[in-house]
């Protein structure tokens, strides 16, 4: 038997988050991506706020995603003035303009209830079924299932 030796050791945290590797910028640029959120949210009128969403940076473009072509429309109109916004603070003057995307939330669709009915005729073939069986558990789950026949109805 060998035993291999480690390579990389555990890193502190602070490191990992603080330092120049992957981590730490991934932590920097979700920073900054929050606090683009923040500021845009603060000085959009209230019947757009829960509708803008700023969804990455790149190439000197932010992203702005909303959920509906209106309010797509509404942010052309006002990008010069949300990009004046962003520029007043030193950590957004990076930022030359905008990318509009729309993206539709649509609510999760339940999938279709597919129901099966019991026939009679199966309930009474299980109902026989138990009443032969002799181990009592699967005898109580013949019965079970016997009781969800369709009753009164004949197919």
């Amino acid at each position: 038997m060998s035993i291999k030796v480690k390579r990389f050791r555990a890193q502190p945290v602070a490191r990992l988050l603080g330092g120049q590797g992957e981590l730490g910028g991934l932590m920097r640029m979700a920073q900054l991506i929050g606090r683009a959120q923040q500021l845009l949210r603060e000085q959009l009128p209230e019947e757009v706020r829960e509708h803008v969403f700023v969804g990455g940076y790149r190439d000197g473009k932010l992203t702005l995603i909303t959920d509906r072509a209106v309010w797509l429309t509404w942010l052309r109109y006002e990008q010069p003035r949300l990009l004046a916004l962003l520029h007043q603070h030193r950590q957004f003057e990076a930022v030359l303009g905008f990318t509009l995307k729309v993206r539709p939330v649509r609510p999760p669709k339940a999938p279709p209830r597919q129901s099966r009915a019991l026939s009679a005729s199966a309930a009474d073939e299980l109902s026989s079924c138990a009443a032969d069986t002799r181990n009592p558990r699967l005898k109580r789950a013949l019965e079970r299932l016997a009781s969800h026949a369709e009753r009164g109805e004949s197919r």
